[in-house]
Parts: structure tokens; sequence; C-alpha cells
């Protein structure tokens, strides 16, 4: 398992850029929205956490659609369902693989992108504690819709169209949660905790989609 994930840690941070690509995106989604909304900074500073909350989602779902496919293209994922491992295993080591090369560094340039949004400290600290918390539920959630795709051409589309209404959910939560470290008297344990259920039921649930879906398309 442990040699499984550092292997799926370099596949996913050689292809497309990795890391840099989905920071650039998340970067560039951000740093736009003071030329749309003028300059501001109050409304900045209150729109901050949920603008923060969208950029990180959508530069999520960039490498969601490779998360299985350099294994079909290479004929590993027929391994990887013919090996004695429950493929449940597998693809949840897969999906923190992913998670720490692509989504991982959208955390630590939280706060990079807060300051952008004129964001206070504890606002901030929410927003990358929110979404530590619940990133991983989008590459939960992402492996049932790349297990889908895995085998149509051009199925990125697809896996984005397929992952980003279960996601609302875990958007919402999140910018509930960071809104309410800074907001009197929303009180910020109810929604984080909603936040990292989530997470724990998709931590859950997506795995086993995914690997029903990956035998399928074997079959």
């Amino acid at each position: 398992m442990i040699a499984l994930f550092l292997r799926d840690l370099k596949l996913s941070m050689r292809a497309g850029g990795g890391a840099l690509i989905g920071v650039l995106f998340f970067l560039t989604v951000v740093a736009v929205i003071p030329f749309g909304v003028g300059p501001d900074m109050n409304l900045l500073s209150r729109i901050g956490p949920a603008i923060v909350w969208i950029g990180a989602l959508l530069a999520a779902l960039l490498g969601l659609d490779r998360l299985f496919q350099a294994d079909r293209d290479d004929g590993s994922l027929d391994l990887l369902l013919m090996q004695e491992t429950p493929l449940v295993l597998v693809v949840f080591i897969k999906c923190l693989a992913h998670w720490t090369a692509t989504s991982l560094p959208l955390v630590i340039a939280s706060p990079l992108m807060g300051l952008f949004m004129n964001m206070n400290e504890v606002s901030i600290g929410a927003v990358m504690l929110t979404l530590l918390v619940g990133s991983p539920a989008i590459t939960f959630i992402g492996a049932a819709g790349a297990a889908v795709a895995v085998a149509l051409p051009r199925g990125g589309l697809l896996v984005s169209i397929l992952v980003l209404p279960l996601s609302i959910p875990v958007l919402i939560f999140g910018v509930s949660a960071s809104y309410a470290a800074v907001e009197e008297p929303a009180p910020f344990l109810p929604p984080f905790l909603f936040l990292l259920a989530l997470t724990l039921f998709f931590a859950v649930i997506g795995p086993l989609a995914a690997a029903l879906a990956l035998r399928n398309t074997a079959d």
C-alpha cells in the first residue's frame, strides 16, 4: 500500500503539471475577483471565504479525470483488479495520494488567497482548516466519477458534471463554518462537524462506488 501511495503520488504530480497547475488556477480564480467587484475592501473581506472555497473546489476538479486514466492506459488497472488486496482499499489509497498531490497544495496556498481577499487572520485560519477537513471529500466523490468515466473518451468534462453537484453540500458547510468563525453569534462547531461528517461519509461511499464502477468497466 505504501508503494502504491508513493507511485500514485509521483504520477499525480507529474501528470499535467500536477500541483502547480492547480495552484495557478486557484490563484487565477481568486485574483480576478477583486477586478470584478471593485476596490471595496469590506466587500472583499465579506465574500472572501466563499470565493476561496469556490476557487479551491474548481481547482480540485481539474485532475480528477486522471485518477484512474493512467492505470487504464498502461494496463496496471487490470493488475489492480486481479490482485488479492481489496479494490476498495486500493481506491482509498489512490484517493489519498491524489489529494496529497493536488488538493493539499491548495490548502497550503489558501492563506495567500485570503490576503488577496482582504481577510483577517481568524478568517484565513478558518478557511484553511475547513479546506483541510473538507477537500478530501471532493477527492472521494471524484473517485466515483472518475471510475464511471474512465472508459469513455473525453471523460474529463463528464467527471466535473458528475462531481460538482455532489460537492455542493461540502461547499455549503465549508463556507458556513468559515463565516461562523468570524461572525457572532453564529457557532463554528456545528457546520464544522457536519463538514467532517461529510468527509467521513464520502471516505466510505466514494471508494466503494468507485470500486463497483471499475469492476463493471472491466466486465
